[in-house]
């Protein structure tokens, strides 16, 4: 009887052909214009670019709406633009200066590209100082500070944290090695363990502001093993790069893919950390249903951030770290979790509504931050199958 119960909910939830595409319909106007940029590719491999963005976005999002199911699909987005990002960064860094090196010269004269990793780190000495303690543009492009800074508040009002999920590629690099694996090979982690990204989030905050330089970037962040990292020019910047190269192997692929769970992000990252009190002011949540929740612990045992527990279901709710993937509420068979408007009814005849106004809106971040990268990354990929340089 169980099945048949979990049978007939699952095909409750998929919804007519017809039905999907005219849901789908406002995203297709909006990723075109989006990707085009209002103006036909002017050659074969933009064209070719252009197509496969184009339908395999506007594809991930049908399926989302069509099937009802969230994580599954928003991964395979959100990994796939991670890879692109670093093929189309590391791409630009060495037709820009010849490596992905950045020279001394090169950050005086403002060339580095402003990382939202940095920003908690800025905000105390802009109060004290009225400076950013980076050495980037302050606008001007799209890694400029204060685009940078726009996005980041934009998708902080519209995400919280769901910003982890849905517009940060360091995340998804996270979440790729976190799905190698079917299986966990370490399967419990110490929930303490959730409260070091505060500590280091505190401890980088106020060392920047005594030293008005982003420590983190300097010397803990290990995504500068596949961006851009300082020229090896002293025994210090040796060191450096080391650490980098050590956390990045430890915390990126090594520990997300014997737990299954984003450990970078749930374990160390202070910009999580930051992002997690924006979740406070975020108009969406994932709320637990007491009276279809029979306890079975699943949404616990899948969580990438350890951020479901006993209490916080007892509390109908995710925790402050919930980055809103959606993977509790697809793993969840009896429909107890689901996405909510903070200050609507919690009834099941708004709850289709409210998930879908959530998806609007994160999957408008994730094909915008995404689109961009994919397209170059496969004009890049076609460069390099027809002339051997992706250069």
């Amino acid at each position: 009887m169980n099945k048949i119960s979990a049978v007939h909910v699952e095909a409750q939830h998929e919804i007519s052909l017809g039905k999907t595409i005219l849901l789908c319909l406002p995203m297709m106007i909006i990723t075109v214009m989006m990707l085009s940029h209002g103006q036909v590719p002017a050659d074969p491999a933009s064209g070719i670019a252009f197509g496969i963005a184009f339908f395999f976005i506007n594809g991930i999002f049908f399926l989302m709406i069509r099937t009802g199911e969230t994580d599954r699909f928003r991964s395979l987005l959100f990994v796939t633009y991670a890879a692109c990002f670093v093929i189309s960064f590391i791409s630009h860094l060495i037709e820009e200066r010849g490596s992905m090196a950045i020279s001394r010269a090169d950050m005086i004269e403002g060339l580095t590209p402003f990382c939202h990793m940095v920003i908690p780190m800025t905000i105390i000495p802009a109060a004290l100082t009225k400076t950013i303690i980076f050495p980037g543009t302050i606008i001007g492009g799209f890694t400029s500070i204060v685009s940078v800074f726009v996005l980041w508040i934009g998708a902080s009002l519209a995400l919280g944290r769901g910003f982890c999920s849905w517009a940060c590629f360091f995340g998804g690099m996270d979440e790729g090695f976190s799905r190698i694996f079917q299986k966990a090979r370490i399967k419990s982690i110490d929930s303490r363990f959730t409260y070091l990204p505060f500590a280091v989030l505190l401890v980088v905050v106020l060392g920047a502001a005594a030293t008005l330089s982003p420590v983190y970037c300097e010397w803990l962040c290990p995504f500068k093993t596949i961006t851009e990292f300082a020229e090896i020019t002293s025994v210090k910047i040796f060191i450096q790069t080391i650490i980098f190269i050590s956390l990045f192997i430890i915390l990126v692929v090594i520990l997300p893919a014997l737990t299954k769970r984003r450990t970078q992000c749930s374990l160390f990252c202070p910009m999580g950390a930051f992002q997690s009190f924006t979740n406070k002011i975020n108009v969406f949540e994932i709320r637990v249903d007491p009276d279809k929740c029979i306890k079975c612990k699943k949404c616990m045992a899948v969580c990438p951030t350890l951020s479901i527990n006993e209490e916080t279901i007892a509390r109908g709710r995710t925790g402050i770290t919930c980055m809103k993937c959606g993977k509790c509420i697809d793993a969840c068979k009896q429909k107890a979790l689901f996405y909510h408007i903070k200050g609507t009814p919690l009834d099941g005849g708004h709850r289709e509504i409210c998930r879908r106004l959530f998806l609007y809106t994160a999957f408008l971040f994730l094909a915008t931050m995404s689109g961009g990268f994919v397209q170059d990354a496969i004009v890049r990929i076609i460069k390099l199958i027809t002339s051997g340089s992706m250069i």
